[in-house]
C-alpha cells in the first residue's frame, strides 16, 4: 500500500527545517511531491548552539535540563510552523498526509556510550499539526549497539536503483557531517560518516567573517590550501577505521588552523572535507565509478572541484543534475523511513550502522 509521507529534517548545520512529500510503500518511491523550507531565525540558531554546548553533559537521553527544554520547545514549534506553512502553500489538509517522519535536532551523538539525543517533542508536534508522527528513529539502533548513523542509506538505495547505472555508486551527503552510502547492485549496502562536512567551515565563516556559510565556495576559491595541515588531520585514528562508523558534529572542533588568512582557512577546511571523503576509497570493496553529491555541500562548487581532484577517473556530480532534489533528500528519507517503520521494515543494517541485526525503529505519536 502506497502512503503519502511527509519527511522533516533539521540537520547539524542548524540552518532550518526541510520539508518534503513523497509517495512510497517503504520499499520504492512512487512519486516525489513538493518540498518546503523554514529557516531558523538568528535567535533560534543561537539557542541551538547553546543547546549543543549544554548537551555534552547530558546524563541520559530523555533529560532536558535548562536551555535544552527551551531548545526542544523551539524546535517543535519551528517544525509545526514548517508543516502548517507547507500545507497552506500546497493547498493540502492534514488528512491528506498519512504519516510524518520527524527527525528532530541532534544535540548529542555518542554511540560508544549508547547515547544519541534528538530534541523535538513528537507527541506535541502530532497534536499541533493533527497528523500521526513517527519520531526518535535512531534510539533503537544505538540501544542495540549500532552507531545510530547514517540512517539515509536505505533511501539512497531506492533512489539509485531507479538510475539503472553500473556500480559501484557512492552517494555522498555533505551536511554538518559528511556521510556516504556505497551501493553495488542489490546486495552491497555500506555506509558510514567520513568526517567533517560543512560544520567546521560554517563555524569558521561565522567566527571570522560573520557569515553563516561560504556561498558556492567562492571565498574558499580565493585561498591557498595548507596541505600539510590536512595531512596531519587525516592521521587522526577515525579516518583509518573501516565502515560502519559515525561522528558527532563537534568531533573535529578541537582541530585549530592557527593564525591564517580567512580565505586560506576556508580553502583548507573545504579541502579537508573533500580529502576526508576520498580517504574512504581504500576501505571500500571496490573503487566507485561514480559519486553523487547531495546536501548543502553539493552547492559548494569549490568543494565539488576538490573532490573531483581526489577520486581519480570516477565521475562526481551534484544530485540535482539527476533530477533529485538535493536539498530535500534527507527530509524525503525520513518520510520514507517513517513508512518503513510503520510496516516494521529495517531502517538500519550491520553494514550501515554496525547494529547486530537489521533493525526497525521509530516511535509513533498520534494527534
Amino acid at each position: 500500500m502506497m502512503l503519502t509521507a511527509l519527511g522533516l529534517m533539521s540537520g547539524t548545520s542548524l540552518d532550518g527545517v526541510d520539508v518534503a512529500l513523497i509517495e512510497t510503500d517503504g520499499k520504492q518511491v512512487k512519486a516525489f511531491g513538493p518540498t518546503g523550507y523554514r529557516a531558523y531565525s538568528p535567535a533560534e540558531r543561537n539557542l541551538l548552539r547553546q543547546a549543543l554546548s549544554e548537551a555534552v553533559h547530558l546524563p541520559q537521553r530523555d533529560a532536558r535540563p535548562g536551555i535544552l527544554a527551551d531548545a526542544e520547545r523551539a524546535v517543535t514549534r519551528a517544525h509545526a510552523e514548517a508543516v502548517t506553512a507547507f500545507l497552506a502553500q500546497n493547498r493540502m489538509r492534514p488528512e491528506d498526509i498519512d504519516i510524518v517522519g520527524f527527525h528532530g535536532q541532534t544535540v548529542l551523538h555518542r554511540p560508544e556510550k549508547r547515547l544519541t539525543v534528538q530534541i523535538g517533542d513528537g507527541p506535541a508536534l502530532a497534536k499541533a499539526i493533527h497528523i500521526p508522527v513517527m519520531y526518535d528513529f535512531r534510539a533503537a539502533d544505538v540501544e542495540a549497539g549500532g552507531q545510530g548513523a547514517p540512517f539515509v542509506p536505505v533511501y539512497h538505495r531506492a533512489l539509485v536503483q531507479s538510475l539503472q547505472r553500473e556500480g559501484p555508486i557512492v552517494v555522498v551527503n555533505i551536511g554538518g557531517v559528511s556521510n556516504i552510502t556505497y551501493i553495488d547492485g542489490n546486495d552491497a549496502l555500506i555506509a558510514c560518516d567520513t568526517g567533517p562536512g560543512n560544520a567546521l567551515l560554517d563555524d569558521f565563516m561565522y567566527r571570522t567573517m560573520n557569515q553563516a556559510f561560504d556561498a558556492e565556495g567562492k571565498f574558499a576559491a580565493l585561498g591557498k590550501v595548507d596541505d600539510a595541515w590536512i595531512a596531519r588531520a587525516l592521521e587522526l585514528p577515525f579516518f583509518a577505521l573501516p565502515p560502519p562508523k559515525s561522528l558527532d558534529r563537534n568531533d573535529f572542533a578541537a582541530l585549530k588552523l592557527g593564525d591564517v588568512a580567512p580565505a586560506d582557512g576556508a580553502a583548507t577546511l573545504t579541502a579537508f572535507t573533500a580529502a576526508a571523503i576520498a580517504r574512504i576509497i581504500p576501505l571500500l570493496p571496490r573503487r566507485p565509478r561514480s559519486w553523487i553529491v547531495c546536501g548543502g555541500g553539493a552547492r559548494n562548487l569549490t568543494m565539488l572541484r576538490m573532490l573531483r581532484e581526489r577520486v581519480g577517473s570516477a565521475t562526481v556530480e551534484a544530485a540535482d543534475t539527476l533530477g533529485w532534489a538535493s536539498d530535500a533528500i534527507e527530509a524525503q528519507a525520513f518520510g520514507f523511513l517513517a513508512a518503513r517503520g510503520l510496516k516494521g521494515l529495517p531502517l538500519s543494517y550491520p553494514s550501515t550502522t554496525g547494529v547486530p541485526m537489521p533493525m526497525t525503529g521509530g516511535v509513533m505519536a498520534r494527534p
